[in-house]
């Protein structure tokens, strides 16, 4: 599989985002409809072009493009040649930040924005959430009672995440920093350390380490960077900075010597760090960031060094087998490492396909032939296409009909790909809406026609936790289901999990041989890393999955099997490993069991 890496730069995505955040930013000012509707449209039209405007600018082919006007234009030329828009950055400073943030909560938009801001003087949080305390947002005309309340919930929301950032974040940044620092003459070694190198699939702040015998010299490299947006402290060894996002990042210098032992540190968890401290004294030694040392047993002092290579050299010395960083939790990887029992991981190069993506019959932005050719440059194996089905209206979703058109398309598809000697094949599904009373979207006649099904739930989302739970354990009962898609439908940052037992899906799978989803959407990363050991356990697959909207998106393979691996899953635990017949033979396994094959 060729290697795929995440851009930080200005992709089409990137682009569409700003151009949506400037017509929300002109709404709030309240300038012309049609003014802000153009730069929405426009956001629309970046985000569904297949080819990287990077390449359209640089080619000079924007003029092609219907929707975008002259003025939008320009703009996107001047974001794609700099990586910042002065217009842009002009808006945000003219409307105050306080007024900004409350268009981020989950219940408010730039025009309920506007209206509290004009009717009660609202300029920030704190001043909405006393409003709302006081009853005067329900007085309003277009809120009431009902409304209030769920601003109230937004507010709680965000408050609980206002300082947490998505993994992905954290490793755009991390990539570019990491390929910079590799790069310099004056670094040693050096490495993301902290729950990004855990891979949490939320974080706080971010952390680097480096080994030099110049610490300034890297310092100083490292507070220039073209992408930090402050500095927040510099000293000698340390500097701290802030990246676009908000996201915050500490350096730290130290000498190569020193290097494993800040790393095995800095990387944490803290309670796995503590029972590493434990087990350094149980044999007579001391552990910290600086190395790992005699015990002198009259002071209780650091005596000598004990030398160690690297981080595998430190769990060696505590009569332990190496554990990865992902799994540096304090969840029973200590039991393991005694034994020499942690299991070989998911490596992300392993996956050889996504069983979960859109096309733009749906609510994707790329056709089933950019697809096919694409996943197949790419190196992978397969790529089944799952679109929406008919009840996902917000999705496009598609109707039985439209569906039986996509399969005889693919085939066609396919029959081409034979003839040119490709060895990839395009597979048909759908990602068939679980409805509120258990019922699937379609039909069985139509999904016995699919290579592949996903049953996932997208509305009815504040059913009773009993209820929800029976809605999924009845679509794994389907003998046409191969697997239940984001299982707990939560959106990081943005959603909570619907109320579902989760140990009692993961049993009913376990007992129809349905296969759990591993989404590796940043947003959704769901199944969450914390159930998969009990899936394992009962014996149920997992399938990394992108979801992807466009052929970029299967970067987030990488994503995704980061998080297989701090489930302590395996490439034996995941069904995207298998080589092409023994994964088109686990398809049809579910069948074969319940005999409708």
């Amino acid at each position: 599989m060729i290697l795929i890496y995440y851009n930080i730069d200005m992709n089409n995505d990137r682009i569409a985002e700003i151009l949506e955040e400037i017509g929300t930013l002109l709404e709030l000012k309240g300038e012309n409809p049609f003014k802000t509707r153009a730069y929405t449209n426009a956001a629309n039209t970046v985000r569904g072009t297949a080819e990287p405007f990077e390449k359209l600018v640089a080619e000079d082919r924007l003029q092609g493009i219907k929707g975008i006007g002259e003025s939008i234009r320009s703009k996107i030329t001047e974001l794609v040649g700099t990586g910042r828009l002065e217009y842009y950055e002009e808006l945000k400073n003219s409307i105050p930040a306080g007024l900004i943030a409350l268009t981020q909560l989950p219940t408010l938009g730039p025009k309920k924005v506007k209206i509290l801001n004009e009717k009660l003087g609202v300029t920030n949080i704190d001043q909405l959430e006393d409003a709302c305390r006081q009853g005067k947002i329900a007085q309003i005309e277009g809120f009431g009672p009902k409304s209030e309340a769920k601003i109230l919930e937004g507010i709680r929301f965000h408050r609980q995440y206002a300082t947490k950032h998505l993994l992905i974040d954290a490793i755009l940044i991390s990539d570019h920093v990491l390929v910079q620092l590799r790069n310099h003459p004056d670094v040693i070694r050096c490495d993301v350390a902290g729950s990004v190198r855990r891979h949490k699939e939320v974080i706080g702040d971010m952390d680097f380490l480096v080994s030099s015998k110049r610490p300034s010299r890297v310092i100083d490299f490292f507070t220039n960077d073209k992408r930090v947006i402050n500095v927040i402290a510099k000293g000698e060894t340390r500097a701290s900075v802030n990246y676009e996002g908000g996201i915050q990042a500490d350096l730290r210098v130290v000498d190569d010597q020193q290097f494993p032992f800040a790393l095995a540190y800095f990387t944490g968890s803290k309670q796995h760090n503590i029972i590493m401290r434990r087990l350094a004294i149980q044999h007579g030694w001391l552990l910290n960031e600086y190395g790992l040392f005699d015990q002198d047993e009259e002071t209780r002092d650091a005596g000598n060094l004990i030398p160690c290579k690297n981080e595998e050299d430190i769990f060696n010395r505590l009569g332990l087998s190496y554990i990865s960083p992902e799994l540096r939790e304090d969840q029973g990887e200590f039991e393991a490492a005694e034994k020499d029992n942690i299991p070989r991981l998911l490596e992300w190069t392993q996956l050889r396909g996504s069983l979960h993506n859109h096309s733009n019959w749906s609510d994707g932005f790329e056709s089933l032939d950019t697809i096919a050719s694409g996943a197949a440059d790419l190196g992978l194996d397969y790529w089944a296409v799952t679109d929406h089905s008919r009840s996902s209206r917000q999705a496009n979703g598609i109707s039985a009909e439209t569906l039986r058109k996509q399969i005889i398309e693919i085939k066609d598809i396919n029959a081409k790909l034979a003839e040119q000697g490709a060895d990839f094949s395009l597979l048909s599904g759908i990602e068939v809406d679980v409805l509120a009373d258990g019922r699937l979207d379609f039909d069985d006649d139509l999904l016995s026609e699919l290579d592949i099904v996903i049953a996932s739930i997208h509305s009815a989302f504040a059913q009773p936790e009993a209820e929800t739970t029976q809605r999924l354990i009845k679509a794994a009962q389907n003998p046409f289901v191969h697997m239940i898609g984001h299982p707990t439908g939560r959106l990081l940052l943005e959603r909570e999990p619907y109320r579902i037992d989760i140990k009692a899906l993961i049993d009913a799978c376990a007992e129809t041989g349905t296969w759990i989803e591993l989404n590796a959407h940043p947003q959704r990363l769901d199944l969450d890393w914390r159930h998969w050991r009990h899936a394992k356990d009962k014996g149920v697959k997992c399938a990394v999955n992108c979801d992807a909207h466009r052929l970029a998106h299967a970067a987030f393979l990488r994503l995704g099997a980061g998080i297989a691996r701090k489930g302590w899953l395996t490439p034996d635990d995941v069904v995207n490993t298998l080589k092409p017949k023994d994964f088109m033979n686990a398809l049809s396994s579910k069948r074969r069991r319940y005999k409708v094959i």
